[in-house]
């Protein structure tokens, strides 16, 4: 991990210490999972001394942000994945309706994520943006569904972190939690209808340029648009799929 963790100035205090740490979840700089420096690092980059920096992490641990895995280090602890409990993310996976309400939710909080992001987003900002978007591009070729889909949620996801809005980037990242975790399936199916990887393709170029070039309401547009097209393509899927399966079933039954 690059060093993204500073001096601490002052009274260098394991609050200091803490703080510090608390910003870098916030601010989505530390993701659930991610393994922070081992300890002599880490009193370095903080300029604290160990018995400090084990208060700090204590504390952390205690209040569930951090966890300690024995033999593997201290992780940033599963802190988003809870916005969704797993009884509730069963539920997404086997209503309809939930899924549909999944995507009416995602077209409004993308819109206004996308227009933030036209707002506010960096030279950092976009430097990411670019890298993942050449990604897309690359893959987009290959045919490999998942490896789409997978770079799909990467793209949206820094969106939402461009938006600069710490409630914005967290309810997006839960969101995006459903998808990494296929609860949502007929999303790769998407991937496999006619033209759609190229038309999805379009849609994230057109949300890109739209960040890029600082325009926020056809940022705006360009990923209530998208979420439209995926709603619509998604129902399609599944209409094919239940079409395949009922002609499978007729074929094996009269062979």
């Amino acid at each position: 991990m690059n060093e993204i963790f500073s001096r601490i100035e002052h009274s260098r205090t394991a609050d200091d210490v803490v703080l510090q740490i608390e910003g870098l979840i916030l601010e989505g700089v530390l993701s659930s999972g991610d393994r922070l420096p081992g300890e002599r690092e880490l009193s370095r980059q903080f300029d604290v001394s160990r018995p400090i920096l084990r208060d700090a992490l204590k504390n952390l641990e205690t209040r569930g942000l951090l966890s300690t895995r024995h033999g593997g280090g201290t992780h940033v602890a599963d802190v988003i994945g809870q916005v969704f409990a797993r009884p509730v993310t069963e539920l997404f996976a086997t209503h309809r309706k939930a899924a549909s309400d999944y995507l009416e939710y995602r077209r409004e909080i993308e819109g206004i994520a996308a227009e933030y992001a036209a707002r506010r987003a960096t030279p950092d900002d976009l430097a990411l943006l670019d890298r993942i978007v050449v990604r897309m591009r690359d893959a987009h070729p290959s045919g490999d569904m998942v490896a789409e889909a997978a770079i799909d949620v990467e793209f949206h996801q820094a969106v939402g972190e461009c938006a600069h809005n710490i409630m914005l980037m967290h309810t997006l990242r839960s969101c995006y939690r459903l998808l990494s975790e296929g609860v949502l399936q007929n999303r790769i199916l998407v991937y496999d209808l006619p033209n759609a990887s190229a038309s999805l393709l379009d849609q994230h170029l057109a949300i890109h340029r739209a960040v890029r070039d600082g325009d926020p309401a056809a940022a705006r547009r360009a990923a209530m648009d998208h979420i439209t097209y995926v709603e619509h393509a998604m129902a399609k899927a599944e209409r094919t799929g239940d079409w395949q399966r009922v002609a499978r079933l007729r074929l094996k039954q009269r062979t």
